[in-house]
């Protein structure tokens, strides 16, 4: 795991890339690779690569990084971890190269070399990768299918700026730090800005899926090159991880059975877990207590011959949000080498200036705070790998909240949606007149998307919806092209060209791979661990299980009441019971509690005084009626608030450029 970032001069001047540049972007993602550093420049010196070094695979100074091939050609800078190289090594070595190391970074290089673009399908793992072709000049920039490991660029001035966050493009003299009003608008919505928006305007975030090939001259083409649901003849790669044509589950005579998905979903787990435990330094795992993270653990037990090493967070007098109950009783029967911590209002506030820092752009997802917490155990306990259980939960329908809305939709949304246009309109304009008065903007927001003609589901994780942001927004998302539903609509669509018989619960989870998962879970794991500088593993997102999940029949993983059925069923026997069935908790932090009580005179000055309200971004009234309601719990307020001071310090810091606390 590591840093990358680099520069491509494709018409500014004739001004050379700048070595002591690229030496600042990667100093500024140190903590990404504490372990070592390096720098390219092409032979023209129209390109550049930085480098920051964690050492996993390969420790010696053959695993160096930038790495070119033998005869100076091609060069590659990479972030992640490719599971399967060893198997690609053979095919490459009967095909005559030689390699120098025992690293993936060099297994990338020759099958770009042996297979040109097409390289991408050959790789099972995670990865940001930057590789320059001297004699094409041209310069290819790849993120990994699921969107684990981020890759965020800039044209500025002649200039193409990257890198793995976006702390190191803004070293560049060229590229400037200047709000993005839309990304903003979609932050609210969404937690996270979608792809390719980021909060700082000009400033992309290459997408999911996608690779970029640039030419020297800045012309430039971004693709797609893999969906969870297959585009036609998709490459693929098998249960052992060798590169195949199509994947066999993708075989249209599999039989997809409730006892034939049980043993699939068993071999790829077993298979994906084995495969993310290649590493030279110690690993463990993130255990909450939950299905995933137990299953992790039993399944890495069964391989090791040595204990587990295992990583839980509490929460301090706030028992609700702990599980380390479950979390005890799962070391307990496998035996491992657990460790854990406790966290309280003051660790969590005091941590407010790194948090912000560290993810670049605001992830308002309150799981951040322990998640950075558990990490720095982690590293303090000496493990520098870990695996989570990210990912589950999307595909498999883990939460109620889908259940809810797939109900909802099968029956009041089709029935609304099947009157007349101008009753619908009437029945929201007479609902608007109640329901604002009450600030029921929730309820009147489903009225308010049947009579607009939007889908009803957008992501599994939506804060302000429409009818808040009319309010907090003084109006400024008041026509269609501000409305978040844009991104709604497109990722729906996209699901039902390839695939034009959908169901809903298919569409939804669609769409949490096409942005909470990528651009909010991931990417908070991703900042979050690397601050401590931690590589974290996501074995339930290995793209077979997500490519076999894909095709499993709704039926079976919502089933008599019983969300991720399919799942539990195929845990049945690896892990407690008791630990399947109990009533979904998730991993949360208390902000809520947090911001009505020990923190709430600090969030009210920083929300109500902020430069950023002050500019007139925000309702003052509708943002006082917000924390007072939460106070004095008349309203549920915590995430809206944390969106907000997420927001607000984001900004002071990197656009104001203050002290934030």
């Amino acid at each position: 795991m590591c840093g990358i970032c680099g520069i491509l001069n494709y018409g500014s001047s004739s001004q050379p890339v700048s070595e002591s540049l690229l030496k600042k972007m990667s100093d500024t993602i140190l903590h990404r690779g504490p372990d070592d550093s390096g720098a390219y420049l092409s032979p023209k010196r129209n390109l550049g690569f930085g480098f920051r070094r964690l050492a996993i695979v390969d420790l010696s100074p053959a695993g160096h990084q930038p790495m070119s091939s033998s005869d100076g050609k091609i060069t590659i800078i990479f972030n992640g971890e490719i599971y399967n190289h060893l198997i690609i090594r053979k095919e490459l070595e009967r095909s005559g190269y030689r390699y120098r190391s025992r690293s993936d970074t060099e297994t990338i290089l020759y099958a770009y070399q042996e297979y040109g673009l097409d390289f991408v399908h050959k790789l099972l793992g995670m990865f940001a990768i930057a590789l320059w072709d001297e004699d094409k000049q041209q310069l290819v920039l790849v993120r990994d299918r699921i969107g684990v490991k981020p890759l965020y660029y800039t044209f500025a001035d002649g200039y193409l700026v990257f890198g793995s966050e976006i702390k190191a493009l803004l070293q560049h003299p060229s590229v400037h730090r200047e709000l993005n009003e839309e990304a903003m608008n979609h932050y609210l919505t969404f937690l996270i800005p979608p792809a390719p928006l980021t909060m700082f305007k000009n400033i992309f975030k290459l997408e999911a899926g996608h690779r970029m090939v640039v030419n020297a001259d800045g012309t430039f083409h971004d693709e797609q090159y893999w969906d969870p649901v297959p585009m036609g003849e998709q490459p693929s790669i098998d249960f052992n991880g060798n590169p195949v044509s199509r994947s066999p589950l993708l075989d249209p005579d599999y039989s997809m059975t409730e006892e034939s998905c049980v043993q699939t979903i068993r071999t790829l787990l077993k298979q994906s877990i084995k495969d993310r435990m290649m590493s030279d330094v110690p690993f463990g795992v993130f255990l909450s207590g939950g299905i995933d993270s137990s299953t992790n653990v039993a399944l890495m037990a069964e391989l090791m011959n040595r204990p587990v090493d295992t990583f839980s967070v509490g929460i301090k007098d706030l028992e609700k949000y702990n599980e380390m109950g479950y979390a005890r009783q799962i070391a307990k029967e496998f035996k491992t080498n657990h460790h854990e911590i406790i966290i309280d209002h003051k660790d969590a506030f005091d941590f407010l200036p790194k948090l912000i820092y560290h993810q670049d752009e605001p992830l308002a997802d309150p799981v951040c705070i322990p998640l950075y917490f558990v990490s720095k155990l982690a590293r303090n306990s000496g493990a520098i790998v870990v695996q989570v259980g990210e990912g589950s939960d999307e595909q498999f329908a883990g939460y109620v909240s889908m259940m809810r809305e797939l109900r909802f939709y099968n029956t009041l949304w089709k029935s609304y949606k099947i009157l007349p246009h101008f009753v619908q309109e009437t029945i929201f304009k007479a609902a608007s007149v109640a329901l604002e008065k009450r600030h029921s903007y929730l309820a009147l927001e489903y009225i308010r998307k049947a009579a607009a003609g939007d889908e009803l589901f957008w992501g599994g994780a939506i804060n302000f919806t429409e009818m808040h942001k009319k309010h907090l927004l003084n109006g400024r998302n008041s026509n269609s092209r501000t409305s978040s539903h844009v991104f709604a609509k497109q990722w729906h669509r996209n699901l039902l060209e390839h695939d034009p018989h959908a169901d809903y619960l298919k569409r939804m989870i669609y769409l949490e791979f096409k942005n909470r998962l990528p651009e909010l879970l991931l990417m908070r794991v991703d900042k979050v661990s690397m601050a401590t500088s931690v590589e974290a593993r996501v074995p339930f997102l290995d793209h077979r299980m997500v490519e076999f999940s894909m095709r499993i029949p709704s039926a079976l993983k919502i089933k008599n009441g019983v969300t991720k059925y399919i799942l539990k069923k195929a845990v049945e026997g690896i892990i407690p019971r008791n630990i399947i069935y109990r009533k979904k908790q998730g991993f949360a932090a208390p902000v809520s509690e947090w911001l009505r009580n020990e923190w709430a005179s600090f969030a009210e000055e920083k929300l109500i005084n902020s430069r950023i309200s002050r500019e007139g971004y925000f309702n003052k009234t509708y943002l006082h009626s917000l924390i007072e309601n939460h106070k004095l719990h008349k309203a549920e307020s915590g995430q809206n608030l944390w969106n907000l001071l997420n927001l607000t310090l984001w900004h002071e810091q990197w656009i104001e450029g203050k002290d934030i606390v």
